[in-house]
């Protein structure tokens, strides 16, 4: 598990209804960040269903999913589950937290 936070965006560069993608420093994992009507979310930036990062296609913001642009799988951003086939397993969720003016994630798996 990472202890360290990684270091997204300043907060005025996320805005509602946008996304912005990292690497996780110490465990290299991506990461995709979403700003739904001001709550932030990560994910795992990897489909469940095929490894192709989800940041590739589109977030919808009054549904709060993330639909992969490969085969049209769709996640549900607050908890990671996936919401139609071809993906019936979640992706990992991440924490999330605003501090000294910007955003922050982290890999918290054991």
């Amino acid at each position: 598990m990472s202890g360290t936070w990684t270091f997204v965006c300043a907060t005025g560069e996320l805005l509602p209804g946008e996304m912005k993608t990292v690497f996780d420093e110490v465990t290299g994992t991506p990461i995709v960040v979403v700003n739904q009507d001001g709550a932030l979310y990560a994910l795992e930036d990897k489909c469940s269903h095929e490894d192709f990062e989800l940041s590739a296609g589109s977030f919808d913001p009054a549904e709060g999913s993330l639909e992969c642009v490969l085969h049209g799988a769709r996640f549900d951003v607050r908890d990671g589950r996936a919401l139609c086939a071809p993906a019936y397993s979640p992706v990992v969720k991440f924490p999330t937290r605003i501090e000294h003016g910007g955003v922050w994630t982290r890999d918290d798996r054991d």
